[in-house]
């Protein structure tokens, strides 16, 4: 279960948006889909699932959502478990972010990826063997 990249949940939302205002993020984010060996966490996912039925601009079905997630099942996906939880917290304290951004990390680490795709993260920045990319820039 191994990964070159990783993908944030807004690279997720991004991609299943129909947003008239967010088409290049989205066809980014599509392009990122397609030609990427990437993967995921369960944390991006469950993100994933409540930004996009709950997000104004381009709210999707509950449903909908779940074609989604069910889509990136053919991907690898990191589990949270008691282990990554740990390494979270000691990523969040070394580099002064918040526990949630240090699962994320912590996950693309798990599964080997060399980069994160975030809008997030501080773009650019190294933590520890992992580098941030705001694809969107």
């Amino acid at each position: 279960m191994n990964a070159d990249v990783f993908l944030d949940t807004n690279v997720l939302v991004y991609a299943a948006t129909s947003a008239p205002n967010e088409q290049d993020k989205a066809q980014r984010a599509l392009d990122l889909i397609r030609f990427e060996k990437f993967g995921t966490s369960a944390q991006v996912l469950q993100e994933f699932y409540v930004a996009a039925i709950r997000r104004v601009q381009s709210r999707i079905t509950p449903m909908e959502a779940i074609r989604w997630i069910e889509q990136f099942a053919a991907f690898p996906c990191q589990p949270i478990d008691r282990e990554l939880v740990q390494i979270a917290i000691g990523i969040s304290g070394r580099y002064k972010i918040s526990y949630w951004d240090a699962a994320i990390l912590a996950a693309a680490m798990a599964l080997g990826a060399m980069v994160v795709y975030s809008e997030d993260l501080n773009a650019g920045q190294n933590y520890a063997s992992v580098r941030v990319i705001n694809p969107f820039v």
